[in-house]
């Protein structure tokens, strides 16, 4: 029994608020489970990625990489890829990383690029590749190719100087729409900005990457971020609902001007971009919003707008906050104090009915567990956390069992001990 105990010491550990709350600048939390995987040159040697799994894997600084996937002709398919450069990284505005979907004869399916900008800041960056289902272009069962490269738009030889980035893959599907239903987008919404939250903050600290994000719910919260710090938040959106979110870095003392000094960021369920928007600073507090978005709707997927066309499922939402490495030049090593406030509209409704399920199942579900997190920022224990572990990290169900019963065996002698210490002695 000692081995199942040390199994989920580790795995518990790895994804409690207090290792994100303690995380060093630059640092990010992988997907416990994730499983290595090693990118080809070409298409021949390309490793295969499976929905429903996270994977990781390394970037060289030259170089770019490909990866096999299995698709179905009725599947849309997601492939979120988060670059990780090293801590102390020499990045440009320009630089990140560039990700497309190619089908068998190297058509580009989708194409899509995350770059680090003004902020000069090495910090986790995500895009999204993708095979939509009913388009002209990549249909029908078969192979297809991830394909990532390496952004070094300036040729200021950064990438290459910066080292290899570590990667996280975690390709996801949607199944079609059963029957049928509109095939445009929906028509007006309601656009205007509500006035902000005024209530006491409350203390909540993020997570160090998308699969340790802290819950988070409609109101005022506040965490502390050290210049190189990403923390990660997830907001549970169901169907109809609308969300409003802005940060305000606090006032500090020193003198300087920063550009992009704390970046906020938006994705969706599948990782996809939504929005981002920075803030220049020069020691006086300042906010920044995320531009309206409409509600969450199926049809939203059928706009010419991204940032509307991007909020077309339920799920978890993510806000991801950055303080740039560049402000500790002029105002110290902090930890600097940011205010986040979330604003959640809407009236909720039932989504539309799908021909399958999605992989990782769940994903686009809205849960009252999630709802009763998003309130008390639990990120989940026990038997539901070892669940998740199984559909998002790629851990099999004995590895799970072990784990769950080493939770049990430690639950069982921390009992033991508490009743023989009350036990009187002779």
């Amino acid at each position: 029994m000692l081995v199942p105990v040390f199994c989920a010491v580790l795995v518990l550990s790895a994804v409690s608020p207090a290792v994100a709350a303690g995380a060093r600048p630059g640092t990010y939390d992988f997907a416990p489970g994730a499983r290595t995987v090693a990118g080809a040159g070409d298409t021949a040697g390309a490793a295969l990625l499976g929905p429903g799994h996270t994977y990781r894997s390394s970037l060289p600084g030259d170089g770019k990489l490909f990866y096999r996937l299995r698709l179905r002709a009725t599947d849309t398919a997601y492939v979120p890829v988060t670059a990780v450069p090293p801590a102390g990284a020499t990045v440009s505005a320009t630089d990140g990383i560039r990700v497309s979907v190619r089908d068998a004869r190297g058509s580009s399916c989708s194409f899509a690029s995350a770059r680090f900008g003004a902020g000069l800041s090495p910090r986790p960056v995500t895009a999204l590749a993708e095979r939509e289902a009913g388009k002209a272009l990549c249909q029908g069962e078969g192979t297809y190719y991830l394909l990532v490269e390496r952004l070094d738009a300036e040729g200021s030889g950064t990438a290459a100087r910066s080292g290899a980035w570590d990667l996280e893959i975690a390709p996801a599907t949607e199944p079609d729409r059963a029957g049928t239903g509109p095939t445009a987008a929906a028509g007006a919404w309601d656009s205007a900005t509500p006035q902000p939250l005024t209530a006491r903050p409350a203390d909540r600290t993020g997570g160090s990457g998308f699969a340790t994000a802290r819950p988070l719910g409609q109101g005022v919260w506040r965490t502390r971020l050290v210049p190189g710090q990403t923390q990660f938040y997830k907001v549970p959106l169901e169907w109809g609902r609308q969300l409003y979110a802005s940060a305000e870095l606090g006032g500090s003392s020193g003198h300087g001007y920063v550009g992009g000094a704390l970046t906020l960021s938006l994705h969706n369920p599948v990782r996809g971009s939504v929005d981002d928007t920075s803030l220049g600073y020069t020691g006086t507090p300042r906010p920044t919003s995320l531009q309206p978005l409409p509600p969450v709707e199926y049809t939203n997927r059928y706009a010419v707008p991204a940032a509307v066309s991007a909020v077309r499922f339920a799920g978890d939402y993510y806000l991801v906050l950055h303080l740039s490495t560049r402000l500790a030049g002029s105002f110290g090593a902090g930890p600097f104090r940011v205010t986040l406030r979330v604003r959640v509209g809407g009236q909720a409704h039932a989504g539309p009915q799908y021909a399958g399920r999605p992989v990782p199942e769940g994903l686009f579900t809205v849960t009252p567990r999630d709802r009763q997190a998003a309130l008390t920022g639990d990120t989940g224990g026990g038997d539901d956390l070892v669940m998740k572990l199984v559909a998002f990290g790629g851990i099999g169900a004995g590895t799970a069992l072990l784990l769950v019963l080493g939770g049990w065996t430690v639950a069982a002698r921390r009992g033991q001990t508490r009743v023989s210490a009350q036990k009187p002695t002779a």
